[in-house]
């Protein structure tokens, strides 16, 4: 059964998500704490989604988020209007001169190579997206009198703050109401639970969302640290990519929550950090579909990866209505944006086209 989308030429958008964005410091082939100087991009968990969809899709996004007003917020809404999306709905607070009440998020991050893995360095407490609050945004707005088809949102901005956990619930519900779909990222990170309350407040908060999700993206991991969920049986011996625990965990989890529609998950074997197995697995009324499988993937940046993957998710459910094509479109989204630096996808739709219709890697002149 496909899935209900409104049709595009009812709403300005195709997606709306909500998140915050930091300023990555990149060392690129060095380390953090021997650097001398960093690239500079833009990133964040949701919003890399919207931006992949913009910028390698080509559809109409926009991005729902707060920046202390100061030359590094106005950086990142400059990074922001590079990759296309729309900033209307972006809130800017007054900042003090030192961020004592208000500030700008920044993440330092490592690719890793080889043995040594990629490594973050979140600077992120007290920004201005983290003390977004319900009641800030005009819901009615954005998906009543403008519109979106898809609206994605994910556990990392969930996880900044009890007021943003309770805005993603207020944003998914006023979605819903007005007909559009909503998509939600585990994206489980134990550094931003284990200061208030750990594994088990993460699994209070997401199974609440989770009753208003529509298309549940995760890992295992994600959905056993954010929802509980826990598969016996399986030889936790067997390396390789191995679909047998995805897929126990998933008929548990439609059965606690019969509102998922879909749900999708990266499958990584890690032999390095730079070379993977990758693959992807998406549900959907009832069935499995598996992508092709990328064995040995070489790596520059794994970092947006799976954002990478959810966005071109999404573009195959927008675009066709069909889950064995949007598994595809996400797998093949998600390996080619880690070809390239930074967070956020450098792939055209031609080239995840072709890695969809199976084409190699030989010059293109």
């Amino acid at each position: 059964m496909a899935l209900n989308i409104r049709p595009a030429s009812e709403v300005d958008y195709d997606c709306v998500s909500l998140g915050e964005v930091m300023l990555r410091l990149d060392p690129g082939e060095g380390r953090v704490h021997t650097a001398r100087q960093f690239a500079a991009w833009e990133g964040g968990g949701e919003y890399n989604v919207a931006r992949g969809l913009r910028r390698c899709f080509g559809l109409r996004a926009a991005v729902v988020t707060a920046f202390a007003d100061n030359p590094v917020g106005r950086l990142i809404e400059d990074f922001i209007l590079q990759g296309g999306v729309d900033t209307r709905y972006v809130q800017w607070r007054a900042y003090d001169g030192i961020g004592r009440a208000v500030r700008n998020g920044l993440n330092f991050t490592e690719r890793g190579y080889g043995i040594r893995g990629a490594v973050g360095c979140p600077d992120r407490a007290n920004t201005a997206a983290s003390q977004m609050k319900p009641g800030d945004i005009d819901w009615e707005d954005v998906f009543g009198k403008q519109g979106s088809r898809w609206f994605h949102t994910g556990g990392i901005f969930a996880a900044l703050s009890e007021t943003t956990a309770e805005l993603t619930i207020e944003a998914c519900k006023a979605a819903q109401k007005h007909g559009t779909l909503v998509s939600y990222d585990l994206n489980y990170r134990p550094s931003l639970w284990k200061a208030i309350g750990g594994q088990a407040k993460a699994q209070e908060v997401n199974r609440e969302i989770a009753k208003h999700v529509d298309v549940m993206i995760g890992n295992e991991e994600d959905f056993t640290a954010c929802l509980g969920f826990e598969v016996e049986g399986v030889d936790e011996n067997v390396r390789g990519i191995d679909v047998t625990n995805f897929k126990k965990m998933i008929d548990t989890a439609v059965r606690e929550f019969p509102n998922f529609k879909a749900t999708a998950t990266t499958l990584r074997e890690v032999h390095t950090a730079t070379v993977n197995d990758w693959a992807a697995i998406c549900w959907h009324d009832g069935g499995f579909y598996e992508s092709q499988a990328f064995p040995r993937l070489e790596i520059l940046d794994r970092v947006g990866g799976g954002d990478s993957f959810a966005s071109g998710l999404v573009y195959g459910f927008l675009e066709f209505n069909d889950a064995q094509k949007a598994v595809e479109y996400g797998a093949a989204h998600g390996a080619l944006a880690m070809t390239t630096p930074g967070d956020t996808t450098m792939a055209s739709k031609g080239e995840v086209e072709k890695v969809v219709a199976g084409g190699g890697a030989r010059v293109v002149r």
